[in-house]
């Protein structure tokens, strides 16, 4: 029998030193499975209006996708890619009508009911898995930099200062199909924490700085110092911000059988 646990969590978002805000988060609660959560960052690109609906398509997506999952039948794998290919697809349909050449990055987790959890990225929003104040896993970017460390080229902290640290290999709504990379951590375990963020908050920590934070505060108060951490630290050239937290922890009932997991909302 899998063991009971619930969900802390928080989402925050910030246009940074931006005219605009071109970043979307959302958490959500499955209207019909509960214990059942999706998480998505998306981090638009493509000058105001394109960039903003890029990330707006990945997130309507997104929600009407997860509204029609079951996760007693269905594959959250197969969920996100679907999210990822068919949010591409519209995005690029909005590219062939509009000026701007709308893109845009995803960083999603489904969270199911028994505690697997499941990932899919596309650019340089990243995913982070914490268990007890330690990195387990990130997400690796789809970025020229990242290459450069893969190659062993560059060092990850001199990614950081990389002048074109910026350039994505892959992403949505481009001419080629977007890199999907998928993960499964096959059981959620009291303790683990999940962070998805856009590159306007992970440039500026360590994943030690992050490890640690994640460990010590609860979401919400993880989420506002991040933000502020990161405002902080940009120095007044800081990008738009995003990012969603869910902290696993152990559901402890008196007497009567506990359910399986449960959601605090997020804020």
């Amino acid at each position: 029998m899998t063991k009971a646990f619930r969900l802390i969590a928080s989402t925050g978002i910030h246009k940074g030193d931006r005219e605009y805000q071109q970043d979307q988060v959302a958490l959500l609660s499955h209207p019909r499975f509960n214990g059942c959560v999706l998480g998505v960052v998306a981090d638009g690109m493509g000058g105001r209006s394109g960039g903003r609906k890029a990330s707006d398509q990945v997130m309507l997506t997104a929600r009407q996708l997860f509204e029609r999952y079951s996760p007693e039948t269905d594959d959250a794998a197969a969920l996100l890619k679907h999210i990822v290919e068919e949010a591409h697809i519209v995005i690029r349909l909005t590219a062939i009508s509009a000026e701007q050449e709308p893109h845009s990055t995803i960083a999603a987790f489904v969270i199911n009911p028994r505690g697997d959890c499941h990932w899919a990225h596309a650019g340089d929003s990243r995913i982070y898995h914490f268990q007890g104040g330690r990195l387990v896993f990130r997400t690796s970017d789809h970025s020229y930099v990242q290459a450069l460390v893969d190659r062993g080229e560059i060092t990850e902290a001199e990614a950081n200062t990389h002048p074109h640290s910026n350039i994505l290999v892959g992403c949505l709504g481009t001419e080629s199909d977007p890199p999907i990379t998928t993960h499964l951590i096959p059981q959620m375990q009291p303790g683990d924490v999940l962070l998805a963020c856009s590159d306007g908050v992970w440039h500026y920590f360590s994943p030690a700085e992050l490890a640690s934070v994640l460990d010590s505060l609860t979401p919400r108060e993880a989420t506002e110092f991040l933000i502020d951490k990161a405002r902080s630290r940009a120095r007044g050239g800081g990008d738009n911000l995003s990012l969603a937290i869910v902290k696993i922890e152990t559901l402890v009932e008196e007497k009567k059988p506990p359910r399986l997991a449960q959601l605090t909302p997020a804020t």
